[in-house]
C-alpha cells in the first residue's frame, strides 16, 4: 500500500509524562509559598503546604491521601473473606444432592445399602471441612456427584496456589495430572533455589536455569533472585495477613480443607516450606497484621490475597504522600502504584507536584543556605516585590483616578541637552538623536540606510537631567505580637517588600533601611523581614527603632531623611543606658519621654515623618497626633488593604517635595 495512503491511529500517550504538556506554572506556587512565608512559615514548610493543598484544578497531596484512604475503606466495606468456604460448601451441597438423586433413580440398588448410605450422608458433620474429610473414602454412586466432590479438592489446590502465585486459580482450571505435576516440580525447584540462596550458595546460573525451566509461572519476569524473593514475599505476607484476618472458625475450616488440596499432601508441604523460606529471607515484611472486612462480597483465597496486597500498597502510598519521614521528597512517590490504585489522573497530579517541587529549586526561587534550610532566593524576592509593587501601584492609581507616573522613577528633570550614553546611565534615550547618529554612521561606513539600519552602542544619546534630591528612607515596622494577633502581620510585610522593590528598581539613588521593633529594634534585610515569624513577646520599643533610624540618617548626611513609621500601639518599652529594654504597660512617662526626645532629634535633622496608625486605639491616636505636631509630620490611618499604597504615596510625596492633605480612611 502506498505510504501516502496509510491510515494512522491515535490514542492516549502512555510513554510517561506528556512531551507536549506545557511546563509547570511556578507563579502560583511562588505566590502561595511567599504568602505563607510572610505569615511565619519557613520556605520549606510553605512549599510543603502548597504541595499539600495543590493548585487551581490540580489535586494536592492531601487530596490524593484522602482518595487513598477512601479506596482502602471501600475495599474493606465491600468484601468478606468467606468466598472459598462458600464455594466449597456449594460444591459439597451439589455433590450430596446429586448422590441422593442417584439413590432415587437406581431401582436395582439394594434397599439396605441405600438406607446405610442415606444414614451416612445424613450423619455428616455440619462443618464443611469435616464433611469433606469424612467423605474422602466414600464410594460415590453418582459419577456427577463424584466429579463435584473432586472439584472441591481442585478448587482448594488452585486457591492455595493462587495465594502465592497470582492468576494460578484461572490458569489451572481443568488442569490435567501433568499440569499438577509441573506445578509440584516448580515448587520443589523453587524451594531448593531459595534454600541455597538463604545459605549464600546460589549463583546467577542457578537462577537463570530456574527461570528457563519455570519462567512461565512468573509473569513479573524477575531479573534476579532478589527480585523474585521480593515479589513472592510480598504476596506470601499478604496471604498470611488474610489468614490472620479470618475468624478462628474460618481459619480452622480452611486448614482442614487445605489437606484435601489436589488430594496431594506433598503440595501443602511444599507450600509450607515456601512460606518458611520467604519469611526467613524477608522477615521485615508484615507477616502478623490483619484487617477487618465488613462487606458481603465473598473473596476466595487468591482474590483476598490480592486485596490484602492492594491494601498494603495503599498503606505504602499513604506513607509516601504524608512525607513525614526523614529526607522525604515527591520523587519517592510510586507513580505506577498510584495509577493502579487511583487511576492515571492521580499519577498525573502527583507527577505535576513532583515537577513543581523540583522546578521551584531548579529555577532558583528557593535555595539552600549554609545551614541546609531552604530560603526564598533574591530572584524570588525580586519577583515577589515586583508583583506586590504592581498591585500597590494599581491601588494608588485607582485612588488618584489616573496612573501615578511618579512610579517611573526618573533620575531628574530634563535639561534639554543630550550626551553620549555611558555604562551605568539610566536616563531615557533621545530617540531622534540616536537614529540620526545611526544613519550618519551607516552612510560613513559605506552602507545603505534604506536597506536596513543596525544600531550600535556608539549611536546612543541620552537626555541629560538635572540632579534631583536623593532620599534616605527609614521604614519602621511594628512587630509586636498584636500585629500578628490582629491580622496586620502580612499587610505590614507586603508594604515593606513593595517599598523595597520600588526603591531598589526605580529609585536606585535612594537608600532604604527596614527596621522592625518589638521589645527591641533591629535593622533587617528584606528577605529576613519577609521570613520573620511572629513571636509572642510584649513590648513596642519605638524609642530603640528611632535610635537606629537616627544612626542610619547620619550615615547619609547629604540625603533627604524620610521617616515612615507603621504601628498599632503606643510605646511600651524604651532602651536603657545599659542596653536592656524596659517594658511597662500602661506606658510609663519615662518611656514616652525617651521616645519623644529621640523624635525631636530626628526633627532637628529635618526628617520628613509620617506615622501610619493601624487600629482604633484612642491612646495611640492621641500620642501619634502630638508626636506629628512636634515635628510637623503627618498621621495617616489607612485600611489594612490600603497600607501599601499609603506608604508608597507618602514616600513619593516626601522625595518630590509634594504634599498630600487628603485624609486616608
Amino acid at each position: 500500500m502506498p505510504a501516502h495512503h496509510r491510515s494512522s491511529r491515535y490514542g492516549r500517550y502512555t510513554g510517561g509524562p506528556d512531551p507536549l504538556a506545557p511546563p509547570v506554572d511556578l507563579s502560583e506556587a511562588l505566590a502561595a509559598v511567599s504568602e505563607d512565608v510572610m505569615t511565619g512559615y519557613s520556605p520549606e514548610q510553605a512549599l510543603r503546604e502548597f504541595l499539600r493543598r495543590g493548585g487551581r484544578g490540580r489535586d494536592g497531596l492531601d487530596d490524593l491521601s484522602r482518595r487513598v484512604q477512601q479506596r482502602r475503606r471501600d475495599l474493606l466495606k465491600r468484601h468478606s473473606l468467606g468466598g472459598t468456604l462458600d464455594e466449597a460448601k456449594k460444591l459439597l451441597d451439589k455433590a450430596l444432592r446429586l448422590e441422593r438423586e442417584q439413590f432415587l433413580r437406581d431401582a436395582r440398588m439394594d434397599p439396605m445399602d441405600r438406607s446405610f448410605r442415606e444414614m451416612q450422608l445424613e450423619g455428616l458433620p455440619s462443618s464443611t471441612a469435616a464433611a469433606v474429610s469424612e467423605l474422602a473414602s466414600y464410594d460415590w454412586q453418582s459419577p456427577s456427584a463424584r466429579e463435584a466432590y473432586e472439584q472441591i479438592k481442585d478448587l482448594l489446590g488452585r486457591e492455595m496456589l493462587d495465594q502465592r502465585f497470582a492468576g494460578m486459580k484461572q490458569a489451572l482450571e481443568n488442569a490435567t495430572d501433568a499440569d499438577r505435576e509441573a506445578v509440584a516440580e516448580m515448587l520443589r525447584d523453587l524451594n531448593d533455589l531459595l534454600a541455597k540462596h538463604g545459605r549464600g550458595e546460589d549463583t546467577d546460573e542457578d537462577f537463570q536455569d530456574f527461570m528457563a525451566k519455570h519462567g512461565d509461572f512468573f509473569p513479573e519476569n524477575p531479573q534476579s533472585v532478589e527480585e523474585l524473593v521480593d515479589a513472592m514475599a510480598q504476596r506470601a505476607a499478604a496471604a498470611q495477613r488474610l489468614m490472620n484476618s479470618m475468624t478462628a472458625e474460618q481459619r480452622q475450616e480452611l486448614m482442614q480443607l487445605s489437606a484435601q488440596a489436589f488430594g496431594s499432601p506433598e503440595l501443602m508441604a511444599q507450600l509450607g516450606q515456601l512460606d518458611a523460606n520467604l519469611q526467613a529471607l524477608r522477615p521485615g515484611e508484615d507477616w502478623s497484621g490483619s484487617e477487618r472486612f465488613q462487606g458481603q462480597d465473598g473473596l476466595g483465597l487468591g482474590d483476598g490475597t490480592g486485596v490484602l496486597q492492594d491494601i498494603a500498597e495503599l498503606d505504602g502510598l499513604a506513607d509516601q504522600l504524608s512525607q513525614h519521614y526523614g529526607g522525604a521528597g515527591l520523587d519517592d512517590l510510586d507513580l505506577d502504584a498510584l495509577a493502579r490504585q487511583l487511576g492515571d489522573d492521580a499519577a498525573v497530579s502527583a507527577r505535576t507536584l513532583a515537577e513543581l517541587e523540583r522546578a521551584m529549586q531548579d529555577s532558583g526561587y528557593l535555595q539552600r543556605g549554609t545551614d541546609g534550610e531552604l530560603r526564598l532566593s533574591p530572584r524570588a524576592m525580586r519577583r515577589l516585590g515586583k508583583s506586590l509593587l504592581r498591585d500597590t501601584a494599581q491601588q494608588l492609581a485607582a485612588r488618584s483616578g489616573h496612573r501615578d507616573t511618579r512610579l517611573a522613577g526618573a533620575a531628574g528633570e530634563p535639561s534639554g541637552a543630550t550626551r553620549e550614553w555611558q555604562f551605568g546611565d539610566v536616563e531615557s534615550w533621545d530617540t531622534t538623536r540616536t537614529i540620526t547618529n545611526a544613519i550618519r554612521r551607516t552612510a560613513a561606513e559605506g552602507g545603505d540606510a534604506r536597506r536596513g539600519l543596525r544600531l550600535d552602542v556608539r549611536d546612543i544619546e541620552v537626555a541629560e537631567t538635572e540632579a534631583r534630591t536623593q532620599a534616605a528612607v527609614a521604614l519602621l515596622v511594628d512587630t509586636s505580637f498584636s500585629m500578628a494577633a490582629e491580622g496586620r502581620w502580612v499587610p505590614m510585610k507586603r508594604t515593606a517588600l513593595a517599598l523595597h522593590h520600588l526603591v531598589s528598581t526605580r529609585f536606585r539613588g535612594d537608600e532604604l533601611q527596614l527596621i522592625e521593633f518589638g521589645r527591641y529594634a533591629r535593622a533587617l534585610p528584606v528577605d529576613e523581614l519577609t521570613a520573620l515569624p511572629p513571636v509572642r513577646e510584649q513590648g513596642t520599643n519605638l524609642h530603640h527603632a528611632l535610635l537606629l533610624a537616627t544612626r542610619f540618617f547620619r550615615k547619609h548626611p547629604s540625603m533627604q531623611p524620610v521617616l515612615l513609621v507603621v504601628t498599632d500601639g503606643e510605646p511600651t518599652a524604651h532602651l536603657m543606658p545599659d542596653g536592656e529594654s524596659w517594658f511597662s504597660w500602661p506606658p510609663e512617662p519615662e518611656t514616652l519621654r525617651a521616645t519623644v526626645e529621640e523624635l525631636d532629634r530626628l526633627g532637628r535633622m529635618g526628617a520628613q515623618t509620617t506615622f501610619f496608625r493601624l487600629g482604633d486605639d484612642p491612646g495611640l491616636e492621641r500620642f501619634l497626633r502630638r508626636m506629628a505636631q512636634r515635628i510637623d509630620g503627618r498621621v495617616v490611618s489607612p485600611d489594612l488593604d490600603d497600607l501599601g499604597s499609603a506608604v508608597l504615596n507618602e514616600y513619593l510625596n516626601a522625595r518630590s517635595g509634594d504634599s498630600d492633605d487628603e485624609p486616608w480612611a
